[in-house]
């Protein structure tokens, strides 16, 4: 017999813990499904030397809770992958939020149940769940992509993936490294790999911005004035198109002086971090801002790198600022005047093959002991599609998204009774501030699971009219941008075959809550609820039938 609860939740990451939190205190019977050995969804697979938040510490952190907020300490402006851990697990253990997860639990199939208005829900290990709801907190980048490289299966070296980091670390002191990819991880991990490798090879398939993250210590008195206005704080954020404090400027760029906007963005280069995507409001709509702030990059790269070829392929010169993840170094490009590294662009010399002795270009072969791959994510709907929850009628959710991926709000996708989403495709998401931004999800799917229940509803489902405006919607504040010019994992570039759509929501963190609360506000109008009697009566019409 399968175990029933009021609400499945999948994944124990940020977003799943805060939903087992919140629904719990509201009374209903939850159970989170975790696919891993360990809780922290992102956090515990993502071990690689020198994993990091690109957003700060002080507000890449959960807001529901004042306690938590003034008891725990963050050690640096910019927290590593180790100490995000711990808070995650402090904050589990504070609410005794693992006794209602699952480890291990890897799910395989979700199957919606028309006559009961349940879903049913299966797992890798064997045991099957049956909920009312079920909530996918799956993760935007929890799917690595293991690239189809010819004989990589043959390397008789160690193959590495960042995504999936060994637990215990990786002594790489004396060896001849290959990392393939230049994204974020990549990024974080070159520096640290170079310190110790006898030899590092540096595959870049893409030259992208990386802007200095000027990562330090947090002084007590700078924690101190945050505790003392952290809800004032959070609230100005709310007002933020990303959902996080950066120091927004208002005055466009286009109307300056270049020397006015060179002194910008070279505050904006001293201050480190994303907030160099915010210099200018116009920055990613005016193509001569924008190209202003490429420049400036690449200068700096002339300026940091000390071969000028070197310095040459390392400049971006093929997509805007912020078309593709803005990355946040520490020591990247100086990194590259270490007389232990090398660069090899794949777009001077393609990559042939991976052989047992190391990596083959058209022009040589690199001998390796280690190989690592950093090749990214199938983002956004990688983890929904691998399971494919079967809707009304038997639908296939990765069929519906072999078109298009669309959703109403990033929440609910039509034809999917009772499923919901956190930070989905639609939803501002991967472009803000993620942990708030699950909690703002879970809330609003909190009360509306309150709602349904107040007023004698058995299901919810986004009508596909609703989804279909939502999706023009998406689209069009994407249309106002640059940034869908960039071959990047936000249109699903990375990818073959996946349909190239601008996934994330780029009207902004308060336009995208205003339309949540109207939503809301209106009953649920844009969406078809069915009455709990209704439902009873369909049961046992099919019961009767059988």
């Amino acid at each position: 017999m399968p175990m029933t609860f009021d609400a499945i939740v999948v994944g124990a990451g940020f977003a799943g813990l805060y939903a087992l939190y919140r629904l719990r205190a509201r009374g209903y019977t939850v159970c989170v499904l975790e696919a891993e050995a360990g809780i922290g969804g992102t956090w515990y697979r993502n071990r690689y030397p020198g994993a990091r938040c690109d957003i700060e510490s002080l507000q890449y952190s959960y807001s529901f809770s004042d306690e938590v907020q003034q008891a725990w300490t963050w050690t640096e402006r910019y927290a590593s992958q180790p100490e995000i851990l711990r808070y995650i697990r402090y904050v589990a253990d504070r609410f005794d939020l693992h006794r209602d997860i699952r480890l291990n639990a890897r799910v395989t199939a979700a199957t919606f149940d028309e006559n009961r208005c349940r879903w049913a829900i299966e797992t890798e290990a064997g045991p099957c769940y049956d909920a009312a709801f079920c909530i996918m907190a799956t993760g935007c980048l929890s799917i690595p992509i293991v690239p189809e490289i010819p004989g990589l299966a043959a390397f008789a070296g160690d193959l590495y993936r960042t995504a999936d980091w060994p637990h215990d670390g990786v002594d790489f002191s004396g060896r001849r490294v290959g990392i393939v990819g230049t994204g974020s991880s990549g990024i974080q991990t070159i520096p640290i790999v170079a310190r110790a490798a006898d030899r590092l090879t540096v595959f870049q398939r893409t030259a992208n911005y990386v802007i200095p993250a000027h990562n330090r210590p947090l002084a007590p008195a700078e924690q101190a004035e945050w505790k003392r206005n952290y809800e004032a704080r959070r609230a100005a954020a709310r007002r933020t198109r990303n959902n996080a404090l950066m120091e927004h400027n208002s005055r466009p760029g286009a109307g300056m002086t270049p020397a006015e906007r060179e002194e910008i963005f070279e505050a904006r280069w001293r201050l480190g971090g994303l907030t160099f995507s915010y210099g200018f409001p116009d920055q990613a709509t005016d193509r001569r801002v924008n190209e202003a702030a490429a420049d400036f990059v690449r200068r700096k790269i002339a300026g940091t790198v000390r071969d000028p070829e070197t310095a040459r392929k390392l400049m971006p010169r093929d997509h805007p600022v912020g078309s593709k993840r803005l990355c946040v170094d520490t020591g990247y490009f100086e990194t590259f005047n270490r007389p232990n590294v090398r660069l090899v662009d794949l777009r001077d010399e393609p990559l042939l093959a991976v052989e047992p002795e190391g990596v083959r270009t058209e022009r040589a072969l690199y001998p390796l002991d280690a190989l690592i791959l950093a090749t990214g994510f199938d983002a956004m709907t990688g983890a929904l599609r691998r399971i494919d929850p079967k809707g009304r009628g038997g639908r296939s959710l990765s069929e519906k998204w072999n078109v298009r991926p669309s959703t109403l709000l990033g929440l609910a996708v039509a034809g999917f009774p009772n499923l919901f989403i956190v930070t989905g495709p639609g939803s501002p998401s991967v472009l803000s501030n993620m942990v708030t931004s699950a909690e703002q999800n879970v809330d609003w799917i909190a009360d509306c699971l309150d709602y349904l229940r107040a007023n004698g509803f058995a299901a919810i489902e986004a009508r596909q009219e609703a989804e279909d405006a939502w999706f023009g919607e998406v689209a069009a504040a994407s249309a106002r941008t640059l940034l869908p010019e960039g071959d990047s994992w936000y249109v699903g570039a990375n990818v073959p075959g996946k349909p190239r759509v601008y996934m994330p929501y780029l009207g902004g963190v308060p336009a995208y809550l205003d339309a949540c609360g109207k939503a809301a506000a209106d009953d649920y109008c844009a969406f078809a609820l069915t009455p709990a009697d209704a439902a009873a009566g369909e049961a046992r019409a099919a019961s009767e039938a059988v």
